[in-house]
């Protein structure tokens, strides 16, 4: 059994020599109320670095502005390095919205626009306080399923928990005693005017998701259940449709005479 209190103090560890590396003295995270970067803020502020943790709301749900705050305030009372900022990103949105309105877009891309302004803020504060961005994502959206978005939470300069399952985020969470509400609260990414879930959009829970990310990793059974083959049809269409934000960048490579 994996002993979790010392995996995140060698994630904690790890946050820490690749700042000192680069001299850098500043950790940012953005705070969404979710499990991810509640985790990933707590091992930041473990660090003993300065770490500025961030609510950025977008007319958010007020269930997920009042977690993110709660996680910030606990932050604070817990580690004196930590700075927590609500920095209220409604206006600007709106104004990029009423500007972008006039050409069209289309609601899957205000939405991810949500994400890239919080990019934004998330990078302009670590540039002037010596700073770098540390990513949330973990392990089956980064690299499974690519439930993220391009340029916005995918943009980012560190990623301590890309490695875990979302079900190993919650093991460590349990570790680092975040509050229970934010380990009770469903999945949401936080970049719609309603409550959608994650499950909600993708038609799938991580478990069911990191089942078949781990079952694609040792090879595909002949044998599943109807919702296991529903849940793999979904898993390997994200999978494949979402190779743009997981893969480098293509580089068209001129040739040498």
């Amino acid at each position: 059994m994996e002993n979790w209190g010392k995996i995140g103090d060698e994630i904690s560890d790890w946050i820490l020599n690749y700042a000192e590396k680069n001299n850098i003295s500043t950790l940012v995270v953005g705070v969404s109320g979710g499990i991810d970067s509640a985790v990933t803020s707590t091992l930041c502020a473990k660090t003993g670095l300065k770490t500025l943790v961030v609510n950025m709301p977008i007319h958010q749900a007020k269930s997920q502005f009042n977690l993110s705050d709660l996680h910030i305030k606990w932050l604070e009372e817990k580690w004196n390095n930590v700075e927590g900022h609500l920095i209220n990103l409604s206006p600007i949105y709106d104004l990029f919205n009423t500007e972008l309105d006039k050409i069209g877009t289309s609601e899957i891309a205000i939405a991810n626009t949500r994400a890239r302004l919080r990019m934004a803020t998330l990078y302009a504060l670590a540039g002037s306080n010596n700073g770098i961005v540390v990513g949330t994502g973990n392990k089956v959206e980064d690299f499974g399923v690519g439930f993220y978005t391009k340029y916005g939470d995918g943009g980012v300069d560190i990623s301590p928990i890309a490695d875990l399952y979302k079900s190993e985020v919650y093991f460590l969470a349990e570790s680092l005693k975040i509050i229970q509400p934010i380990q009770d609260a469903a999945p949401t990414d936080g970049l719609w005017n309603d409550s959608r879930t994650d499950e909600d959009q993708i038609g799938a829970t991580y478990e069911e998701l990191e089942w078949a990310m781990k079952e694609v990793g040792e090879g595909l059974s002949t044998k599943y259940s109807t919702r296991e083959k529903e849940v793999m049809d979904i898993y390997l269409k994200l999978n494949k449709n979402n190779q743009h934000k997981m893969n480098p960048i293509p580089i068209f490579k001129k040739k040498i005479d």
